[in-house]
This record gives C-alpha cells, structure tokens and sequence, in this order.
C-alpha cells in the first residue's frame, strides 16, 4: 500500500510518528527486560519520562540524517542494543547494566564465555516486532528541502524535552538492586540518572577548615593502637573471590563440612565476619575499600572506583607500607587489563605486578588458575626476598569465580547442600572446600617459618547464584528485604592470622574499610592519621558499607541517613575526609593524604 498524507504537513505527521515510536522503544525495552508483574510497577510519570528521553534519541538521529525513516530506524536500533545488552548482563550477574559498566564492558567479555545465557519468549517478541517497526520505517518517505529547518526545529525541541526530563527528575534516585531501576524509574531513565550521579559533589558541611580542625586532632604517627611486639613482619593479604558463608543468609546443613580448617583457627588470630559494598560482582570495589580505608556508602551506586575515581598515588596501605620500607607486591592470576588493573596497580605504588602470565597455567581448576597456584607463587617471592627486604605481598584470587553451572573433567564436586537439587550452589561450596584445603597449606608453612608472617584474609562479595536458592535459605529471596535481610547478603568472613603472639578474638561484624587498618596494628606499624581516625570512628561506628551501616546505639543495621547524634557526626567527618582525598586535589590534606 501506498498513502500521502497531506503533503503540506510533513511536521505534524513526523511528530506524530515520532512520539508513537519513541513509545514504542520505551514499551518494548521494558517489556524484554521485565516480567509482566514488575512491567505494570512502573509509575505512569517515570514512563512519561522514558517517552521523553527516547523522543531525545530519536530528534537526534533526525537531526543527523534529515531523513524520518532512517533516522527512526537509528534510533530504535540504538536503544534496543541497551535492552538487550541490560538483558545479558542481568542474567550474567544479577544487577543492571549501567553507566560504569562501559568502561569496564572489556572485563565483563573476558568472563562472559564462563557464564550460560538463556534467551525467554520476550526477547523473540520484542525481536520481531522490532523488525516489523524498522519494515515499516523503509516505507516513511519524507523529503524535506530545508535542512537546515529542520536541524533548528530538532535542537530546539530537543533541549525543550531535556529540560523536561531534568526538572522532572530533579529528586529521582538512581537504583541498582537488582532490576528497580527498570521497574522504579524505567530503565532508559534510570541510566541517565546513573550519568548524572557519577558526578560527585561535596558533602554537606565540606570546607577546608573542618578538615584542618579534623587534621589538630590527629599526630603524624601514633603507636598506642598497636597490637603485637614485631617489627615488620611480612604481610600477606588475600582477597579471595566470591568467598562467603553462605549460613549468614540462612541455615546450610552440607554433607562435610565447607571449610573445616579456617573454622578451626583460634590461636593468634582475630576473626569475623565484615560487611562489603558489592554483591554478586565488581571486584574491584572491595579491594579499593580494602587497600584505601575509604567506603563505597559514600559513592554512587553503580560506580567502578578504579575505573572512574582512582588518581595518580593515592593515599593507601600500599603507600604506608612504603614509607615503612616495604617491597610492595600484587598478584593476580587473570589477565592484566581486568578493571584497568595494569594501570591502577602502578598507579597506587606496587614495585611488582604479576599477572596469568606469571603462573603456571596448567594449574587449573575448572577454567581458572587455582587458589593453591597463587599462594604457591606467594611462596616462591617469600623465599627469594633479599636479605632485609621487608615485603606486602597482595593477591586477589580466581579458583571461585562464577557462573557455576557447566561441568568440569578437572572438578569433583565434595560438597553438596542438604536436601536440595541446586547445582550451582553445590560447585559454588565444593570450590570453597577447595579453597579451605589451600589456606591450610599456606598456614602450615608459614607456621613453620622463623620471621615473623601475617596473613590477612577476606572475601570480596557473595556470590551470583540462582535466585530460588537463597529463597530456599532465607525464605524469601533477594528481593523484598529488611535492611537486615539485605546487609546479610553484602556480609563476607576475613581472618588476621599471625605465626607470632596476637590476641585470640572474633569480631562479629566490621567492613571491608576497616580491615586495613587492623592489618597494620597487627603488624606493630604505627598509624598514619587517617587509619588513626579509621580507628577511633570504628569504635563508634563498627560496621559501614553501600547500603548502610551498623549503629551501636541501636544495635541494628541504619540507613546513612538515619543516622543520629555521635554516628551522624562521624559519618559526616568520614565523607568530608574522604571526599577531600578522592575529589578536591586543590586543597588536599598533606596530613591525611600524602600523595
């Protein structure tokens, strides 16, 4: 068929056209992305919204082509590409897709392989029935003879419709559980929102006094926090992946137990569990919360900090170790370009760097280089250490890393959970009882070993498994939680052994921020300042991660900003400090910060 429509008004009938399918994009994203439950949550002004960020899409591609069917096809085409990019990576990892994501696209490749992808009937239908719409746009003849009308009309209707989006977003918060974003805010939105929060501002309060007052309070070095009677012993820190235990969310009877050896440490160590800020993925976050002191509650949701935030030499415990004498080390048996981390580690000071190409790659468990390889590797640079050297050696390991589906010729799977048939959790728990027999290896030597050794462990997050299965633990799943409920998934167990005399304690919960600092009164290394202030805040606050933090006072899980009296005042004072390191490198703390 073949219809004119009134050739006299080719605006009105292009801005119908293209409100109709700006509409059309917003419902078919949404529809691939959600089911029909959470598809119908979305509030009629959120999708107004997403109409309006879309019909922006859209004005741009006409502006670049001048041609209305060609530039509707550019549009819808370059939309879809983020719903189904937000499909894959939400079945990959459980959270979605989202700003920071881009620059770290490459990581997520390089692991993508590992991961199995199922593809549901929504996908089929919004497939098809974008390839009716772009059909029907071949057929859209619209000439206009004054371009450069048309490109006027466009920038202008364009930032009309920005405005919009701005003032009607203006108190909308990006979300990044899971699928809220696509369900609160409707996802296009959602990932604007996601831009627009990835610019930090100063927290309120923030002046260049308050940290000078904070800097009065603080001397260059102080040795009353120390915890043992070494002198510079040789440190080793060990980020494993993935590691958790799973009894936090709920009771999980095994057939043997998980991990029998690091359950039975006693003797000078200090153990517990400590809450982290990611869950399910982004790695890198609780290393930088780790080797920095500073939090992620303080940082956008959705942000990968080594990819957006990290400068040159920042403040860390690498940095102190340094300035203590230390060879500084980092191990890491993945390749090198994961989360920028062949920039980042220079950047933060390590004299050494090794990466997959350092180890022995048919050490192999599953597709990954084993726990046992690397701290084999960690051996190996103990025993070469030149006379006098002292040495921090930190590695992040692969062995767990998910998905946990496929089955392995190079795998038996041990541990199995009691009573169910979920089979990812069963290789996820037998890969952790592997894990265990590792740990016990690398204590039993260093035990043996006259110099004085700490070994500092921890997980970064919890792993992604199948959704049904921690509805099984906890009853009710990953969704519809108490804060409570929620920090249980974010919470990870850590360690601090020592071959020399420490006090035997367990802290019951602590975060990934403060463990830095522990590292160093267990090593008899005075404190800089800020791990000083980390040390007195900790006494207050004992527990502080991305969704919240733990309060004294009530003894519960708080939101930040729930926060009151003495708690109020020591998070406001951490965000200043660390909004002073991170982000305003003009007037930056010497005391603090020594860059």
């Amino acid at each position: 068929m073949k219809r004119e429509l009134f050739k006299k008004h080719p605006y009105l009938w292009v801005s119908i056209f293209y409100i109709a399918a700006a509409v059309f994009s917003v419902f078919s994203i949404q529809f691939l992305i959600l089911d029909w439950e959470l598809f119908m949550r979305t509030s009629d002004f959120k999708l107004f919204l997403n109409v309006v960020c879309c019909l922006v899409v859209y004005l741009v591609a006409l502006f670049i082509t001048c041609r209305p069917g060609l530039g509707a096809i550019i549009a819808h085409i370059f939309i879809l590409l983020f719903g189904y990019t937000n499909y894959f990576v939400y079945e990959f990892r459980g959270n979605e897709f989202s700003f920071a994501d881009i620059k770290a696209m490459g990581t997520g490749l390089s692991v993508a392989s590992k991961y199995r992808f199922s593809i549901n009937y929504r996908c089929v239908v919004v497939f098809i029935a974008s390839a009716l719409f772009v059909f029907g746009c071949t057929r859209v003849k619209v000439r206009y003879k004054r371009k450069l009308r048309v490109m006027a009309l466009t920038t202008l209707l364009s930032i009309a419709s920005a405005i919009i989006v701005i003032l009607g977003a203006s108190d909308v918060n990006a979300e990044t559980w899971e699928q809220k974003g696509s369900y609160h805010n409707g996802f296009v939105l959602n990932f604007l929102l996601e831009i627009r929060d990835s610019f930090v501002a100063a927290p309120k309060g923030y002046s260049v006094d308050v940290v000078k007052e904070l800097e009065a309070k603080y001397p260059e070095k102080s040795d009353k926090y120390s915890r043992a009677k070494v002198d510079h012993p040789t440190i080793i820190a060990i980020m494993n992946e993935s590691f958790c235990d799973l009894n936090k969310v709920g009771p999980c009877k095994t057939n043997i137990p998980t991990t029998p050896f690091i359950d039975s440490l006693v003797d000078n160590t200090t153990k517990g569990y400590a809450l982290s800020s990611v869950y399910g993925a982004k790695t890198p976050n609780s290393e930088w919360e780790y080797l920095t002191g500073n939090s992620m509650a303080f940082i956008p949701d959705g942000a990968v900090v080594y990819q957006q935030y990290i400068s040159n030499n920042p403040s860390s415990l690498v940095k102190t170790l340094k300035d203590e004498d230390y060879t500084c080390v980092a191990m890491h048996p993945y390749y090198e370009t994961g989360w920028s981390r062949n920039k980042v580690y220079p950047n933060m000071g390590f004299d050494e760097t090794h990466f997959i190409d350092d180890f022995d790659q048919t050490k192999i468990l599953r597709e990954y280089i084993t726990d046992q390889e690397l701290y084999d590797k960690m051996i190996d640079r103990f025993n070469n250490k030149k006379d006098g050297e002292n040495l921090f050696l930190f590695g992040i390991t692969m062995q767990n890393h998910g998905g946990y589906v496929d089955k392995y010729d190079n795998f038996t799977e041990e541990v199995r959970k009691s009573g169910t048939s979920y089979t990812d959790a069963n290789q996820y728990l037998s890969l952790i009882h592997e894990s265990d027999k590792a740990v016990a290896n690398l204590i039993n030597y260093f035990s043996k070993v006259d110099e004085p050794v700490e070994i500092v462990f921890f997980g970064d997050h919890q792993p992604g498994l199948y959704s049904e299965f921690y509805k099984y633990l906890n009853g009710t799943g990953v969704s519809g939680l108490t804060l409570s409920q929620l920090e249980d998934l974010y919470t990870v167990p850590f360690f601090i052994w020592t071959n020399y005399e420490t006090e035997a304690r367990n802290i019951d919960i602590t975060s990934l921020n403060y463990l830095s600092t522990l590292t160093l009164t267990n090593a008899n290394i005075d404190l800089p300042p800020y791990n000083q202030f980390l040390c007195d805040m900790m006494e207050e606050v004992p527990a502080i991660n991305s969704q919240g933090y733990f309060s004294n006072n009530a003894l519960r899980y708080k939101h930040h900003d729930e926060a009151k009296s003495n708690e109020a005042q020591w998070l406001e004072k951490y965000q200043i400090l660390q909004y002073n390191s991170m982000f305003d490198r003009k007037n930056r703390s010497n005391l603090f910060f020594p860059y």
